[in-house]
């Protein structure tokens, strides 16, 4: 259930200004800022929202902010200008946000926070190739760099490709998009937004009265397998446990079932509590000092006027806990197994 929206409020996402931090006002208490300086890490940049609000909350506040995207380090060197040595923006991956903050002074911070996914930036740039909302060459890559979606549809096996979008996707018919794209590359390569949509909602139903189309599961699938979302999400999560104070809090904002299934894991483990991995793994008993407490009680929502003013927010959920004395465990076991596809290709698994 949603909580109310506090001291921020709502603002209403127009062409004029697109990218609004989601739960901004929840993410804001859930890091107790307001008592004091406060060294905060934000791991995913963006358009620089939380940023500039932690910044705003009290003038003797420091940011260290990473981004894997070149073009958000760009935008963001206005704000790093303006901020006069209060902000300082790093390019790189925030599954390395422990080492990133021993190199810039921000080893023991007061505070992390971490929006997954995909930015609406680059959700709304065709150019990019996250979205078939706007046809674009097929790319999805954050850094620009690597492996694209285009070669991952053109190149991987069909096997490799239904596990993709199963697991990744949560496609039930994964098995048959993963034939129809087989089948396409076959009269030439893919290479556009359209095109892939096209061909999966050739094969995919779009559900009565959702208003999701078709092809969604896929793209996603595609964008969490090119940028490997899910293995820095497990990563950044213990290197948040290893930069964060006694004291300090650590807020997660996810957006679907499999981060927030990985976040929800964590802080289950490092509060004390039993973790079952997967389907795939048993009960994953893995007895260690409580490293957290939990900030809040279960997911926090976005409330109903966020949803309306910004229908981005609607699968958000907020999960934070709190740094306790106790050394860091050893990185879960259970994490990775969440965080990887599972092995069924070469046993001959069906999707």
């Amino acid at each position: 259930m949603g909580r109310r929206l506090g001291r921020v409020g709502v603002q209403v996402v127009t062409d004029a200004a697109p990218h609004i931090p989601v739960l901004l006002d929840e993410v804001l208490t859930a890091l107790r800022l307001g008592a004091g300086p406060a060294r905060v890490i934000d791991g995913t940049f963006g358009a620089g929202g939380y940023t500039k609000a932690i910044l705003a909350a009290d003038p003797r506040n420091r940011v260290l902010a990473i981004d894997r995207d070149p073009t958000a380090i760009a935008a963001g060197q206005a704000l790093v200008e303006a901020e006069a040595g209060r902000l300082v923006l790093v390019q790189g991956r925030f599954g390395d946000l422990d080492a990133i903050a021993r190199d810039h002074g921000f080893a023991q911070a007061d505070g992390v926070v971490l929006d997954i996914g995909v930015s609406s930036m680059q959700l709304d740039q065709a150019e990019r190739g996250f979205s078939f909302r706007h046809d674009g060459p097929l790319d999805m890559r954050m850094e620009r760099a690597g492996e694209s979606a285009a070669d991952l549809v053109n190149e991987a096996s069909e096997a490799a490709l239904a596990d993709v979008i199963y697991h990744y996707g949560e496609e039930r018919r994964a098995r048959a998009v993963a034939r129809a794209l087989i089948e396409a590359r076959r009269r030439g390569r893919i290479e556009t937004t359209a095109a892939l949509a096209e061909i999966v909602a050739g094969v995919v139903r779009a559900e009565p009265g959702s208003g999701i189309h078709p092809a969604t599961r896929t793209f996603q699938a595609l964008r969490i397998a090119v940028n490997d979302e899910l293995g820095e999400l497990q990563r950044a999560l213990h290197a948040a446990e290893h930069t964060l104070r006694p004291g300090g809090r650590l807020a997660v904002v996810t957006f679907h079932s499999l981060e927030d299934r990985i976040v929800k894991q964590f802080f289950s483990a490092r509060s004390g509590r039993a973790v079952t991995a997967s389907r795939h793994l048993p009960m994953a008993a893995q007895p260690a000092p409580r490293s957290f407490t939990l900030a809040t009680k279960g997911p926090v929502a976005a409330g109903e006027a966020e949803c309306r003013a910004n229908p981005r927010a609607r699968s958000a959920k907020l999960r934070a806990g709190e740094r306790t004395d106790a050394p860091a465990p050893p990185p879960l076991t259970a994490l990775e197994a969440l965080a990887s596809l599972p092995e069924t290709q070469t046993r001959g698994g069906r999707r």
